[in-house]
């Protein structure tokens, strides 16, 4: 995908998010983030997308801490959220294509790396704002083309989970293959041991377990939104995936 069609999506996610957001009503609960109300996920996206245009707008080069949310509530957290949004969506939009800032996993340029991961961001959250207002998940990933659940899945898998950070470790190595049976080339084969996992986009070799479904319902399964689809082989690598693998 393209950084303007990434672009497009969080535009998109936004709103749709705002709207849902705006429907349920700060107080109600979010079932996929049962620790959370709707004010809480509207404070946390718009804090994140104002942490990311900073990067942006000013071109810093260094990380800084993620800012804290006003105490508002509301109609008036809810304008916060949509102002911040916006600016997001104009400054990647106006940003030039050779920004030098800060980004945190591997892409062909800091622009669209922010694109990318702030559409994502974006996605699964708004994904959450529908579940406040009572629409199954499930229901949701029929609204997510498959291309960019695709593209989701691939910078779970080989962005964040190759980093240190990663939980998802198994005292001897293991194989897990994750395949999108409605899009082509879309397999994925994860090896696990002790260190970080190391993922390559192919199908090759012998796998202990796989996950497989459509895409767009592996990619909220995988961002732990919905329970994974179908698992063959040994069950117990698809648990420690459920277990381990919230990106903190």
């Amino acid at each position: 995908m393209e950084t303007a069609e990434f672009i497009h999506a969080l535009d998109r996610e936004g709103r749709s998010l705002a709207a849902a957001a705006a429907e349920a009503g700060p107080d109600a609960k979010v079932p996929t983030c049962p620790d959370w109300q709707v004010r809480d996920l509207l404070r946390h996206t718009g804090a994140v997308h104002r942490w990311a245009t900073s990067f942006v707008a000013e071109g810093t080069p260094a990380p800084r801490p993620l800012g804290e949310p006003p105490e508002l509530d509301g109609d008036a957290l809810l304008d916060w959220f949509r102002e911040g949004h916006l600016r997001l969506v104009g400054t990647l939009s106006a940003a030039p294509r050779d920004l030098r800032c800060w980004h945190f996993l591997p892409a062909p340029s800091p622009l669209a790396f922010w694109a990318r991961r702030q559409a994502h961001e974006t996605a699964v959250h708004r994904v959450d704002a529908e579940s406040a207002r009572g629409r199954a998940p499930g229901d949701i990933a029929q609204d997510i083309a498959a291309d960019f659940a695709a593209d989701g899945i691939d910078e779970l898998l080989r962005g964040f989970h190759a980093r240190a950070k990663s939980r998802v470790r198994t005292d001897e190595p293991r194989v897990l293959r994750v395949r999108a049976t409605d899009t082509e080339d879309a397999v994925w084969t994860v090896r696990l041991s002790a260190e970080p996992p190391v993922t390559a986009r192919n199908g090759e070799g012998d796998a202990d377990c796989e996950v497989s479904g459509p895409a767009a319902a592996l990619y909220l399964s995988l961002w732990n939104r919905l329970p994974l689809p179908a698992v063959t082989g040994d069950a117990a690598l698809a648990t420690l995936w459920r277990e381990k693998s919230a990106i903190g």
